[in-house]
């Protein structure tokens, strides 16, 4: 079984470290990979540090993992050595679920398998991330990564960009309609590129005046402080659809008001208890949703669709041996708009572990 660099982190309140990981050989539908780059995102440091229920060590973090297949298992159709391809927040699923035959391989309704903090269905192997110099994934959890994009800013498009272009599509948002993204981070800067490029009017809600002109950068066609009570009151009922990044428990209700008879806000952010008031509902229809990453068709449909508008995500390029530092800045939200590892950068590094076994 090949062992490959990686970096994990052996507690919850360890630093990531060199170590070394063992990959399984090639099943018969298997493609390997190597991995290029590979995208830090929020749920990497929550997961690293056990913030959403205990955590399986020692963890490897990574679900934003770009490379270039480098073998195929005997089976396998789609995918010949040296193309690009992806991989995201899913490695494996029942395959035969409601969820599952309808392409919703997120929400299987027996349990799907996360790239990293998981277990394999067969051998019950905890299942390691992108933060390594390769991975082996069954043939339909992997994505083909469009030549025309560039390479390292496609990474964050695996969740941050699956994550708001799934409601934007089920929820059917183009010309004619009027948009807002609640917050300006890895989510939020995505929502804004994909909203405008689908034809939608794009409003940025943010606390922060400074966010401002980013905003208009990206694409969005006017930017609303949220806690300016006139701005506010100047919105009120104008919105079709709202996207709500904020990742930690908020009050909605402010935003509820901004939408218009019908509308529809959606939470991709927060895991958290919000506060809703059903007055806000009820007079005017509204409803509240949420929305989590999507499955692969949709996905490689959204890379296509990035390809054909020129779409990445806005990223800060850094070697693997700074990813601690990197994680208190993703704390403070001192990123603008997703840090992405230079994979290469591990590939230099000698570890002093070994996983001898890979449960």
């Amino acid at each position: 079984m090949p062992t490959v660099n990686a970096y994990a982190a052996q507690t919850a309140t360890s630093p990531l470290a060199p170590f070394q990981i063992v990959r399984r050989e090639l099943n018969a539908n298997d493609v390997q990979v190597e991995i290029l780059y590979s995208g830090v995102c929020h749920s990497d440091v929550h997961q690293a540090r056990s913030e959403w229920g205990p955590s399986l060590y020692p963890l490897v973090p990574g679900h934003e993992i770009v490379g270039r297949v480098t073998a195929v298992g005997a089976e396998v159709g789609r995918f010949k050595v040296g193309d690009l391809a992806g991989v995201g927040v899913l490695v494996d699923s029942c395959q035969h679920c409601d969820s599952c035959s309808a392409g919703l391989e997120q929400y299987c309704e027996n349990g799907s398998t996360q790239t990293y903090n998981s277990r394999e269905r067969e051998s019950k192997a905890i299942t390691f991330g992108g933060y390594s110099t390769s991975i082996v994934v069954r043939e339909e959890f992997v994505l083909r990564v469009p030549e025309s994009l560039d390479l390292k800013a496609v990474a964050p498009l695996l969740c941050a960009g699956i994550t708001m272009y799934s409601p934007l599509r089920h929820w059917k948002i183009g010309a004619g309609h009027n948009v807002a993204v609640v917050g300006l981070g890895g989510l939020g800067h995505m929502g804004i590129k994909l909203a405008a490029a689908m034809g939608a009017q794009v409003t940025l809600f943010t606390t922060s005046q400074g966010k401002a002109e980013d905003g208009l950068r990206l694409g969005a066609h006017h930017v609303v402080i949220s806690s300016d009570k006139a701005a506010m009151k100047a919105v009120r009922a104008s919105f079709d659809f709202i996207l709500s990044t904020v990742p930690t428990s908020h009050d909605l209700n402010p935003y509820l008001g901004t939408l218009k008879l019908g509308g529809q806000l959606v939470i991709v952010g927060a895991i958290d208890p919000v506060e809703v008031h059903g007055g806000q509902l009820i007079s005017h229809r509204r409803s509240v949703s949420g929305s989590n990453i999507g499955g692969l068709q949709e996905t490689q449909e959204m890379l296509d669709f990035c390809a054909e508008h020129g779409i990445v995500a806005d990223i800060e390029l850094i070697d693997m041996q700074d990813i601690n530092a990197a994680y208190d800045r993703v704390v403070k939200n001192d990123v603008k708009y997703r840090f992405v590892i230079d994979m290469a950068s591990l590939k230099r590094e000698q570890p002093e572990e070994k996983n001898s076994a890979a449960d």
